[in-house]
This record gives C-alpha cells, structure tokens and sequence, in this order.
C-alpha cells in the first residue's frame, strides 16, 4: 500500500501516524507473551501470541465479524494493554499493537517475511527448553490467516511442526483440512444462532461470563482460565472465561453473559 492510500485511510478513522516510522522503520517485536500463554508451560507447550489492534482501533479492520459488545469488551485492554497512566487515553502497548497492524497493511510482504522468521525463532527456541512451539496469531484481531500466503505457502505450511490456534467470530471459517490449526467460536451478543450451528458442527464455543456456571447451551463449561490451549480441550464444552479488562464492567451490552 502507497503512503498517499495508507495515510487517507487512516486519517478516515481519526488515526495518525509517523509515516516515516511506518514505511521505513524496522520491523519487528510482532510475537510476544502474556501470563496467561504462560500457563501452557506447566503441560508442555511454549506458546507466542499476536497482538495487533482490534477492530478499527488502528484506522484498519482486522475483526470484520466483531460487534458492539466485543470491541467493548474487547482484551485489548486486559493485562498491561489496560494500564494508563493518569489524564492519557494510550500507552506503549497500544502504540506497538497500531505499529504493527499498520506494517501489516503498509507492508505485507515484509511483515510476513518477519512473522515466518519469529515463528521459527520461537520454535527453535521451545526446543531448547524442551517446549512443543504453539502460535496464537489472533491475540486481538480475526484474520482469516487461512488465506494469507507468503511464497505461496500459508504461514502453517511453513511451518508444520508448529500448533496454531485462534478464536473466531467468522462463523463460516472451515479450517478442518489445515492439521495444525484449530479454531474455538467466541460467542458474542447477537450470534447465538451461529454458535449452535458451531457447536454441531464439531467447534467449541467460548463465552465470556461474570460468573461462570457448570453448563451452557446444554453444554459442559470448561475453564478456560486453566490456560490458554485451545487445542487441547475436550470437543462438545463450552470455554468459560471471567470476563476481564474492560469487560468486567459489562453489564448492558449482552456479551458478558
């Protein structure tokens, strides 16, 4: 994308950038951790996560099935990305999060380039410490990473050693021929109808509770708190999570059930 273009969609949200720092900057900081991926330590897997920012929030759409109680709600700010410090409205992690989603509109090819070679420092890296490597690349976004191909390989072709998974609000999204990609529905507001027909159709649906209950939908409720695996939960539950962040204060919108 030409400066001129990246720059007027920007500006259509309200949002500026250095363009200097966007187009000839270095590229790079694109994987990180939290406490919670940190759990997965304990059953074996050392997990890396994307953050990007959610929705429009970077001028970009990288969630174009969220809703008005998701982007609320949103874990963009959970954890250090909700910390400010007093009178401003933005701090460094929501600045590396816009940086980031801008490389990827800006430069794709390059920001790719760079999320291969992350991944595969990330898996040497589990190896030394006697991890399986595990990727999350949706931390706050939905991209449809499926479709996304550099070299003609999507990034699980690359690397098919590799377990990625992701949560989704794209109820049409079928990645049953990928082996190394798993996907969990996020139940939403107004998108009851589309988690039913998740859940037939072999997905687990993750909702976001103040208190989470035994069972959901005529589901079992499994804690999803215990760690951030997706991939190794029971198939037919629903993933309970305590809503955090913002979320906590939820009690109009109908996402925080």
């Amino acid at each position: 994308m030409d400066k001129i273009r990246f720059q007027r969609m920007a500006s259509a949200h309200g949002v500026e950038y250095d363009l200097e720092e966007v187009f000839g900057g270095e590229i790079r900081g694109l994987l990180t951790t939290n406490q919670k991926v940190e759990k997965g330590e304990k059953a074996g897997w050392l997990t890396a996560i994307m953050h990007l920012s959610p929705a429009k929030a970077s001028g970009f759409q990288v969630c174009s099935s969220a809703t008005k109680g998701c982007e609320a709600a949103c874990l963009n700010t959970a954890g250090r990305g909700g910390i400010f410090r007093v009178g401003e409205a933005d701090n460094s992690i929501q600045r590396k999060r816009r940086l980031r989603t801008a490389w990827y509109f800006a430069r794709r090819n390059e920001f790719l380039r760079q999320l291969d070679s992350e991944i595969s420092t990330h898996t040497r890296r589990a190896a030394r410490k006697g991890f399986q490597p595990a990727v999350r690349l949706n931390g706050t976004s939905d991209i449809r990473w499926e479709t996304v191909k550099l070299d003609g390989k999507t990034l699980f072709e690359r690397h098919p050693n590799v377990v990625f998974y992701d949560y989704t609000k794209h109820s049409d999204r079928d990645v049953s021929d990928i082996p190394n990609y798993s996907l969990t529905f996020s139940l939403a507001e107004n998108n009851d109808s589309k988690a039913v027909e998740a859940l037939a159709n072999g997905l687990n649906v993750a909702a976001v509770f103040h208190t989470v209950p035994e069972t959901f939908m005529g589901r079992p409720v499994f804690d999803g708190d215990a760690s951030d695996l997706r991939f190794l939960d029971p198939s037919g539950v629903i993933v309970g999570l305590k809503a955090k962040g913002k979320a906590r204060q939820d009690r109009t919108s109908g996402f925080v059930r």
